[in-house]
């Protein structure tokens, strides 16, 4: 009997040693943006540790990797055409979008896990958490959401890439994004999911930095820091700019 509870006390330990590790990392922990940035591109990769360190003959496990920027509240307002003028009518606010966003897999996601478990670790564009305020059951928020998506994509804020994770052996992968010149600052997190049949069976994190460097950190902390300060010596400059430009077009 009591060779039987601990062996049910230590099963639980077992299994849970049973379950294959992943070791990932970036390739830029930190990014500086300066006024001559356009871009970047970051390198996701890392190892699966299988127990014992035998690979299974069964090469099936997929990987994903996700990169998220902080959240962000957005208001999204909807154009329409109004006696032959474009003006602003209906509107939706969110509370916590992705400022960015960008996803790669081995195969597609829809491929690899089922829309509850894709919802669950919001992987995947039409499974963001984007938190409306006004919840509309005519489809409306709907609406919005794949048009805030769609937005974003054409900025290149958003991405999702299947297939773009390579993996080799069985063991090492990696993956290429994209990180666009209009990219919001912040600490972004790199999130990868180890995939087998439909289950996630290990998931890990790594976090970058992305922050403004030089002189535009300078007026960033600034307008954080000495908003009021900040406020005042943007219109005194606004003034004499344009004094300036006045003096000048009289003198030409």
């Amino acid at each position: 009997m009591k060779r039987a509870l601990a062996l049910m006390a230590v099963t639980p330990l077992m299994m849970a040693q049973a379950k294959p590790v992943l070791v990932p990392d970036v390739s830029q922990r930190s990014i500086e943006i300066a006024y001559s940035f356009t871009g970047a591109e970051l390198l996701l990769f890392g190892a699966i540790l299988y127990p014992g360190g035998r690979v299974p003959t069964e090469r099936d496990a997929d990987i994903v990797v996700v990169v998220r920027g902080p959240a962000q509240p957005i208001l999204v307002r909807e154009k329409q055409k109004i006696a032959g003028i474009w003006v602003n009518a209906a509107r939706a606010r969110y509370l916590t979008a992705p400022s960015y966003y960008a996803i790669a897999s081995s195969k597609p996601i829809d491929r690899l896990l089922d829309e509850r478990s894709r919802a669950i670790y919001e992987i995947g564009l039409d499974s963001l958490q984007l938190s409306p305020t006004n919840t509309d059951a005519g489809g409306r928020d709907a609406r919005f959401s794949r048009g805030l998506v769609d937005l974003r994509l054409r900025s290149r804020l958003y991405s999702q890439a299947p297939g773009a994770v390579e993996i080799t052996d069985g063991v090492l992968y990696r993956a290429r994004l994209a990180i666009p010149a209009r990219v919001p600052v912040g600490r972004f997190t790199a999130e990868t999911f180890l995939i087998r049949k439909g289950r996630v069976l290990a998931a890990a994190v790594r976090d970058i930095d992305i922050r403004k460097s030089g002189f535009e950190r300078f007026v960033a902390r600034a307008a954080e820091r000495h908003s009021f300060t900040y406020g005042l010596a943007a219109v005194a400059l606004s003034i004499v700019l344009g004094w300036a430009a006045g003096w000048i077009a009289r003198r030409v």
